[in-house]
């Protein structure tokens, strides 16, 4: 059977895009710049973009193109049989990550309907947080939503990569671009929203120390999609002609412009109302509806945000999926419209415990975390420096030639910083990686 391709460069860049930006870059980075110190965190994060995430971007992609298969059979075709371990831990870190991570996506669908229905009318600061308390806690209204989210990833993925993945990118990557565009400017329009902007532009160099640089590279690397298989399933549909360096500067480029303008949304309005940059995760859910609820068409401002976030988080969960979903196909030889339908079950019912265990399942524990925690903490602080580590390694050193000449393109222009990214993959991204690694487990 002959292997699908995107319909265009544009599409993939888009889809890629769209798998790198997601809930990372407009829940997790503004609150992380908020809790690590602004500008310097900034900085910091934006070196290690560049240095360490566009490096192992372009190793990643480069083996899915490479092998023309899913990361398990591409880390076996390319590396050998002994890293195809590697390959399976990807798509397992896949499957683990988007089983909790649609319990998320679930809560962006609630609080549209909420927010549609009339639901947060009147509502304040502290009821805010109560309602958000009320339905992570529920043991019954998250799962629905989670089913929901998983059905509209499923219907997506159903369709193929050019019918389903690269035509819904094309639609939602342009609202999403469209819908922060529109908050960013009303966000800065705010009385005392110049505060905010100096906080997030104005390095103060006094909060560089080993815990935010730990927080910078991790954010860096676990915001493109990295480690997870995601970009060598999406690398594998890639055409010969494509540049693939080109390829990963514009989908860094797109991932780090939505940060940056995640971050010109949301630090601006918290220091104009004088809320704490450094809530946390709650920023997202309890904070912001709070000042929403306090503007002119505070209603209508809520919901673009709240689809925003929803955009940004099913173009991410597509992405895990396929990585499952070419996996049972291509091992399996099972079509795509029932493995599609049958892992989306699977990963759905998985994800139940995740949901639950923020409720009535909170005293069942795994090394002291609840399940929801436990699996980001494996797959934060495991599967996915492990997943990356391998891909520099085999790039860097076990098939290089193959890689050099898949990503110089004969008859395209030479990839000009080639001696720099094969040392990139050989030394100094693992070096990295297992540094953040170890501060992650062992504080060091």
């Amino acid at each position: 059977m002959q292997r699908e391709h995107w319909g265009s460069r544009i599409g993939f860049i888009l889809a890629a895009a769209g798998s790198a930006v997601g809930l990372g870059n407009i829940w997790k980075f503004p609150y992380l710049v908020g809790a690590e110190g602004g500008g310097a965190f900034l900085v910091v994060y934006i070196a290690f973009l560049i240095a360490i995430g566009l490096c192992v971007m372009i190793a990643e992609i480069a083996l899915g193109r490479q092998a023309q298969a899913n990361p398990f059979s591409a880390f076996k075709r390319v590396g050998g049989a002994g890293w195809s371990i590697f390959g399976l831990m990807a798509v397992l870190t896949a499957f683990l990550i988007l089983s909790f991570y649609s319990v998320v996506g679930g809560w962006t669908i609630a609080y549209v309907v909420k927010t549609l229905t009339g639901g947060f009318a009147g509502y304040s600061g502290a009821e805010f947080e109560g309602h958000f308390g009320a339905l992570v806690t529920d043991a019954v209204e998250p799962i629905i939503y989670h089913g929901a989210f998983m059905a509209i990833g499923v219907l997506i993925v159903i369709n193929g990569i050019s019918g389903g993945i690269e035509k819904a990118s094309k639609i939602m990557m342009p609202l999403l671009f469209i819908l922060l565009a529109l908050l960013v400017v009303r966000s800065l329009t705010l009385e005392g929203a110049w505060a905010g902007v100096e906080y997030f532009l104005v390095p103060d160099w006094s909060h560089l120390n080993p815990d935010m640089v730990a927080a910078a590279l991790g954010q860096a690397f676990f915001t493109l999609s990295l480690g997870m298989g995601a970009l060598i399933t999406y690398g594998s549909y890639l055409g010969n002609k494509e540049s693939i360096p080109n390829a990963a500067v514009w989908v860094v480029g797109l991932d780090l412009l939505v940060a940056i303008l995640a971050g010109f949304l949301i630090l601006p309005a918290v220091f104009a109302f004088n809320m704490d940059p450094a809530a946390g995760p709650g920023l997202t859910f309890i904070t912001l509806p709070a000042i929403f609820a306090e503007l002119p068409f505070g209603t209508f401002i809520q919901l673009c945000f709240f689809l925003l976030l929803f955009v940004a988080a099913i173009t991410s969960a597509i992405s895990l999926l396929q990585v499952v979903v070419a996996f049972i196909c291509e091992e399996f030889n099972v079509g795509r419209k029932a493995a599609t339908v049958w892992v989306g079950i699977v990963i759905f019912l998985f994800g139940v415990p995740s949901s639950l265990a923020l409720g009535v399942w909170g005293d069942v524990t795994f090394f002291e975390l609840n399940f929801f925690d436990f699996l980001g903490y494996l797959t934060d602080n495991y599967f996915l420096p492990l997943g990356a580590i391998a891909t520099c390694l085999v790039a860097g050193w076990v098939s290089y030639d193959k890689f050099a000449a898949e990503v110089t393109n004969e008859g395209e222009r030479p990839f000009a910083y080639l001696i720099a990214w094969k040392w990139m993959c050989r030394v100094f991204a693992p070096i990295a990686i297992i540094y953040v690694m170890a501060h992650s487990i062992f504080g060091v």
